[in-house]
Parts: structure tokens; sequence; C-alpha cells
């Protein structure tokens, strides 16, 4: 290639569109990552995290994209201060020694321009391993207020606690935990 047409083909890729990926904030205002879990084999509790944080990061058009979400475990809200006090200590979470729990993909899949699941990590209590989250309902629009896109999704996944050193009382307090997170995300 002469140094004239290698001029022009550089010219005109920097001339040509480049499609970025689109960064969210997670919106921590209405992203609550909820449990559920068997108790005594007669009821199902659930509980919620209300303290969120973290990006998700799309290009629809490659259809790659990354998941990182930090949660407070100290937040857990179950409705009962004296419950949540539990749950925070050593029988469970221990949120003095491992404060928060993490969730990082490393893949996501689509279906047409749509994510439909991540697979990634969880680290909770210290201990990392995969986990898949499926993924449903997802809808952007821009948001009345920040005038900026907003993307709201349904999440969902199972996990064992006792595969994170979380096994106490066992199996009175069940060991599998179905998560349900719902997610909202503003566009950077």
């Amino acid at each position: 290639m002469n140094k004239l047409a290698l001029a022009s083909f550089c010219m005109l890729g920097l001339a040509a569109p480049a499609f970025a990926a689109d960064t969210y904030d997670i919106e921590p205002n209405h992203t609550f990552p909820r449990f559920e879990y068997s108790h005594l084999g007669l009821s199902t509790h659930h509980g919620q995290f209300d303290k969120t944080s973290g990006k998700i990061v799309l290009d629809r058009a490659a259809k790659t994209g990354s998941i990182d979400i930090t949660v407070d475990m100290a937040s857990v809200n179950m409705g009962n201060p004296k419950l949540e006090e539990h749950l925070r200590d050593e029988d469970f979470f221990d949120v003095a020694k491992f404060p928060v729990m993490t969730f990082k993909s490393n893949q996501v899949k689509f279906n047409g321009d749509v994510p439909v699941s991540a697979e990634g990590e969880l680290t909770l209590h210290g201990v990392t391993k995969p986990l898949t989250l499926a993924i449903t309902n997802v809808k952007c629009a821009m948001h009345p207020m920040v005038k900026k896109e907003d993307c709201g999704a349904e999440v969902t996944g199972m996990l064992k606690r006792s595969d994170f050193g979380v096994s106490k009382f066992t199996p009175m307090v069940g060991d599998d935990v179905t998560l349900h997170i719902q997610v909202e995300s503003i566009k950077e």
C-alpha cells in the first residue's frame, strides 16, 4: 500500500463513527437485592439490602457487557431489628469482617440487543463462587427528572449459603437462597 493510500485509509478510520459501550450507574434508591429462604420448613422469610452501588456497561451492537455490583451487608432489612442484628453478627454475614458482597460478571449473554443473563462471580463472606443471574423485563426510557436514559430489569438467581461459609442453623434455616433484584440504572 503506498503512503497516500495508507494516509487515506487512516483518515477514513478516524472519520468513521465509533460505537462505544454505554455505561450506567446503579440507581441506589430504586435497586434492592431481595432474598428468600425457608424457615423451619414452615414459612419463607424475605429480606432485602437497602444500600447497593455499581456500574453496568452494555454494548448492544457487539452484544457484550459487564456488571459490577457492591452490596452493603450491614443494610440488611428484614422488618425486624432483632433479626437484622443477628444476621449481621458472626452466625451469618459477619459484617464487621465482611462488610460487602460483590457480583462481577465475566460474560453477559444477549438475545438480539437485550441482555438475558450474566455469568460471573459472587463474593460473599470472603468466598468467591460462580453465579449465573437471569435478566428479564429489560426496559429503557428517558428518565423524566434527570433527563438521561434509565434502564430497569428484574434479575434472579439461586445460591446455597453453605457454599459461602454461611451454614449456621442448617437445615432449620434453609440452605437454598433465591435472589430477586429489581434494578434501575442511569446512563452516564
